[in-house]
């Protein structure tokens, strides 16, 4: 079973935990820190990997002209009924479909780690954008998904057990205030994001690893995530 077919499996679960506000790191500071990448909008922005459509949505909000794009059919749904105006289409990351050139924003927040071929997503992402126009995405940061603490303290040691150089895939179950979710990804190095955009001929602009923000700390022990970025934020452009 292939990552898409994964988010498939868990798509009613996913749906649940990501329309909780104030649930996880989306809705307490993610969504936030990412924004601030994103250029104002212009002609279209592409949203790859949109789910169930909450940035999406927000996107929306802020003034953008929005294509969401997903490749599970429960998730599009999902989207098309949360906001029946808005252009969501079944397709995959690998095969937009959309013309060269027709876009001057595209975004991929929190999704190409979970889709399997990651440097083909990013060269799509390229060919549907301007020349100029800009590709955001957000990641879990390859240290993080390579690693982790050895417990829960705030001064506890983080641990990279495996290897950080070799992509692997990974299945985290969580199990927070009554919602369950499995979160099905591959860990691949820094180096592997880069070579990527450096095929598909994008220069970076921007660079962000952001930790957990003060006012997103519920106890001492959240401290440890001060330490290590949680995400990696990039913006680059297609020349």
């Amino acid at each position: 079973m292939d990552l898409r077919d994964r988010w498939e499996a868990n798509a009613d679960e996913w749906i649940r935990w990501a329309r909780e506000p104030g649930h996880d790191s989306y809705w307490r500071f993610h969504r936030d820190q990412f924004l601030d990448l994103l250029p104002p909008p212009g002609r279209w922005t592409v949203d790859v990997g949109c789910g169930e459509g909450r940035l999406t949505r927000h996107l929306k909000e802020l003034g953008h002209r929005v294509i969401g794009i997903d490749a599970s059919p429960t998730l599009v749904a999902s989207a098309r009924d949360a906001d029946g105006s808005m252009d969501i289409r079944l397709a995959d990351a690998t095969a937009l479909p959309l013309e060269d050139g027709s876009a001057d924003l595209v975004i991929a927040f929190m999704s190409l780690h979970d889709i399997d071929d990651m440097p083909g997503a990013i060269r799509e992402a390229a060919r549907v954008l301007e020349p100029g126009g800009k590709l955001c995405l957000a990641i879990v940061h390859p240290i993080c998904s390579a690693g982790g603490f050895a417990e829960r303290a705030a001064d506890a040691p983080f641990v990279i057990r495996g290897s950080y150089l070799e992509p692997s895939d990974n299945a985290l179950a969580v199990d927070r205030a009554g919602l369950t979710m499995t979160f099905h990804s591959r860990h691949r190095p820094l180096q592997d994001y880069f070579a990527a955009l450096e095929a598909a001929g994008l220069v970076v602009e921007r660079l962000r690893e952001p930790s957990t923000p003060e006012h997103a700390i519920a106890a001492e022990t959240d401290r440890r995530w001060q330490r290590v970025p949680l995400f990696l934020h990039i913006r680059s452009r297609r020349q």
